[in-house]
């Protein structure tokens, strides 16, 4: 397989600026990571998609880490247990369809990951305000499963767990630590089974160490600072981006 390095020094640049706004975003909202990362690699075609997937998963296991190492003491849900546990089950399940389609579909995986985007941007977009009772066990498993889906895909489990958790009546502080943490368990599952079967390339592992360094600056900056607009304006924010990420790469 061909080096980054053989690309030009520009895939360089671009890969860990995108890289820095996407962990960014990832620290404010507990999400966006994958999908802001992704959106702008398929929007440039920077890489092959399947590379910059697994990079992907590499750094979101590496965020949750050092994030919830600096956040100390945590305030994760419990609830989110039930919804960790389906989205391993989902997880295995969406790895092997990546399988297929990598090798037989590569363009069905590109527009599946652009209504993808797109609809993480408009769920959030549209989303309510927030229940007034947290929401039971069944909830959590649902979403787990489907987000546990998507991640195994395309290491972006955010839609619905992340609609899911931003309408409980949890203090923002939870909300992110909640999220980061699930996020995390799904990445370190999907990058030991996707090593345990050889299918995390040179170029993959590369990608990753190259941004972690970018990864670690950020979230160390990131981690116990508020965000800089309300919360309001942020997800608008990150819905807009990623919304011109999606139609870019459906188009």
């Amino acid at each position: 397989m061909t080096s980054i390095a053989s690309s030009g020094i520009h895939v360089h640049v671009l890969f860990t600026a995108f890289v820095g706004l996407a962990v960014y975003a990832q620290n404010l909202t507990g999400f966006a990571l994958a999908l802001v990362l992704l959106g702008l690699v398929g929007l440039t075609d920077l890489i092959p998609l399947t590379d910059a997937t697994n990079a992907v998963t590499i750094l979101t296991m590496s965020n949750a880490c050092l994030f919830l190492y600096k956040r100390r003491p945590l305030s994760i849900q419990p609830a989110m247990k039930p919804a960790v546990i389906a989205s391993i089950i989902g997880s295995l399940a969406g790895m092997g369809i990546l399988t297929f389609l990598a090798a037989n579909a590569t363009n069905v995986l590109r527009i599946l990951l652009g209504l993808c985007v797109i609809g993480c941007a408009m769920l959030l977009w549209k989303s309510a305000e927030p229940y007034e009772q947290p929401s039971g066990t069944k909830t959590f498993t649902c979403v787990g499963a489907i987000s546990g889906l998507l991640g195994g895909m395309f290491a972006t489990p955010g839609p619905p767990l992340v609609y899911a958790v931003y309408r409980q009546p949890w203090p923002m502080n939870t909300i992110q630590e909640s999220l980061i943490f699930s996020f995390g368990v799904g990445a370190a599952l999907r990058l030991s089974v996707m090593t345990a079967t050889g299918q995390i390339s040179r170029l993959a592992i590369q990608l990753a160490l190259e941004a972690l360094p970018v990864l670690f600056v950020v979230t160390v900056y990131a981690a116990n600072r508020r965000p800089p607009v309300s919360k309001e304006m942020l997800q608008r924010i990150v819905c807009v981006l990623l919304i011109c990420a999606g139609v870019g790469i459906l188009v």
